[in-house]
């Protein structure tokens, strides 16, 4: 290292030094009260406060003295490995921020910079926040730290790289060749990332140079957010149906946390997926919540094929049934029959129909999970999508929980792309596991199940039908032409707003939708499912 070099770093600590010791004495003479005794300030920031803070951050951000800039917040040791990332993992230079008023302690921000690399330069430039909150210990004006405020995209851990590219860019199309964009079909941004991670390298391009966000999670793919120098994009075929895509994308918007997953049951091939959160989690796909009635399609099958019942063979529905000390009930309206068939009972959607049946023998604890696993293909852990996705969970459970999951509540959860699965299965006897881009473009070994009797997959096919043209779905399903079928369902989670539930069919389209907290099925998530089957079918 030259003289220069050295002088200059050495001054530079110096300077940090100085200007920390003069900030720690202006907050002792402040924080002395005229008797001597030490006073620590309450309450929140006032204005003046508020703008002093985040004008001495910002101050420190522009001028890459990651160190100090941390000091300013209420979590500098995990504030200072991402500002410090900014300026060099990062390559971020230049920085210009301007802030505008401050409103009850936020500021919002613009960030105007360049990022350098391998002497090529590009303009960045986004907006941000942060929040001026109280040290609970010191009483200073800090900065509340969250990553967000670096750059609304970074969360907990993460942080900000500019290099070559781990993968090549992606041209994501359909299955007819349509491209497929972020922009236009936004609940594919986090899924073309990790079709770009996973597949990218046999796609056929070549990597560019870009500023990405790297995540904590080894599997969670680089989120890409300028770049730097263009690479050549390989062109990367997708199961999906553009048309079916933009049905399902314009459906979930009008039902806030809502997800939907569209297939086709004779090959298994992905169609759909979409999302309406406030968060980027892929539901639809990962998802583990209970799915109510929809689940009772696949305890019907084991019903059937453990010669408990059939569709016309009797299946009383009383105002209430007890199973081992609990009492289940029906939704509210549903009136009791007790001279019901099965197939009346499943179209009716009747909770006390079932739990009268469970306890036939030879039903046991672990009847429902052997049907879901070997049937059904849930459960295993071994699905092969192409990106990542959960499995469904039927758990063998005695006491009530026994009951609750036959009924799709107790232990089990589900994803829409599981129940999406399951009426396909269900109408056409054989499980194809779903996926959304081919095996054999590396070779992965999609999961096998037994499937159902042809028998059971006729009468379920049936009892769906029914579903949709006389029973809890026939509202939703009503005016949709073709061969159709559906299921209905709702499901309690810890005494809040029921999650709502649908699945149905439409010739070789099968769907499955959830809207956390939209009532009952036919409320929400049946109108989503309508939508992507009437663009599908």
């Amino acid at each position: 290292m030259g003289k220069g070099v050295k002088a200059a770093v050495i001054g530079g600590v110096f300077a940090v030094m100085v200007g920390g010791a003069g900030y720690g004495a202006y907050n002792i003479v402040s924080a002395v009260s005229g008797d001597g005794t030490p006073e620590v300030r309450t309450g929140p920031p006032t204005e003046d406060e508020v703008e002093e803070t985040s004008q001495k951050f910002f101050t420190a951000w522009e001028k890459g003295q990651a160190t100090q800039a941390a000091s300013y917040t209420d979590f500098a040791q995990e504030a200072e490995p991402l500002l410090t990332a900014y300026g060099e993992a990062a390559h971020i230079k230049d920085v210009r921020i301007t802030p505008r008023p401050a409103n009850g302690g936020v500021v919002r921000f613009s960030v105007k910079a360049k990022v350098s690399y391998d002497g090529t330069t590009k303009p960045l430039a986004y907006d941000s926040e942060l929040k001026v909150v109280r040290g609970k210990s010191s009483g200073r004006a800090l900065v509340d730290w969250d990553p967000s405020v670096v750059h609304p995209q970074l969360k907990k851990n993460d942080t900000l790289v500019t290099e070559e590219s781990a993968s090549p860019p992606i041209e994501a199309v359909d299955r007819d060749g349509q491209v497929l964009t972020k922009k236009e079909y936004p609940s594919l941004g986090l899924v073309i990332d990790t079709l770009r991670q996973r597949y990218g390298s046999k796609a056929g391009g070549t990597p560019g140079v870009e500023l990405v966000i790297r995540h904590a999670a080894e599997e969670v793919a680089d989120t890409p957010l300028l770049t730097i120098a263009e690479g050549e994009p390989g062109k990367l075929r997708t199961t999906l149906s553009a048309r079916v895509q933009a049905a399902a994308e314009k459906a979930v918007k009008n039902y806030p946390e809502s997800s939907v997953v569209a297939l086709k049951p004779s090959t298994g091939e992905v169609l759909a997926l979409a999302n309406h959160r406030e968060d980027a989690f892929n539901a639809a796909f990962e998802g583990k919540v209970a799915p109510g009635s929809t689940m009772k399609i696949v305890t019907t099958a084991m019903l059937i094929d453990n010669g408990v019942a059939s569709m016309n063979s009797p299946a009383p529905c009383p105002d209430t049934a007890t199973w081992q000390s609990q009492t289940f009930k029906n939704l509210p309206g549903l009136q009791p029959n007790e001279n019901a068939t099965l197939a009346n009972t499943f179209m009716r959607s009747c909770n006390t129909g079932f739990i009268k049946l469970i306890d036939e023998e030879p039903l046991t604890d672990a009847s429902l999970t052997a049907e879901a696993e070997e049937r059904f293909g849930l459960g295993r852990d071994n699905w092969q999508t192409g990106i990542s996705s959960f499995d469904g969970s039927v758990p063998a459970s005695g006491g009530p929980d026994r009951a609750a999951n036959a009924i799709g509540q107790g232990q089990v959860q589900m994803s829409p792309l599981n129940m999406a699965s399951v009426t396909a299965t269900a109408i056409t006897g054989a499980f194809r596991q779903p996926y959304l881009v081919s095996p054999d473009l590396d070779d992965r070994q999609l999961a096998t199940a037994k499937g159902l009797p042809a028998g059971t997959s006729a009468q379920l096919k049936q009892m769906m039908r029914l579903t949709a043209t006389q029973g809890t779905a026939s509202a939703v399903m009503r005016g949709l032409g073709g061969d159709i079928g559906a299921k209905t369902g709702s499901a309690e989670v810890d005494g809040q707003a029921a999650n709502s539930w649908f699945t149905g069919f439409r010739n070789d389209v099968a769907a499955a939708a959830m809207s956390v907290s939209g009532g009952r099925g036919g409320e929400a998530a049946g109108p989503i499912v309508r939508a992507v089957l009437a663009a599908g079918g």
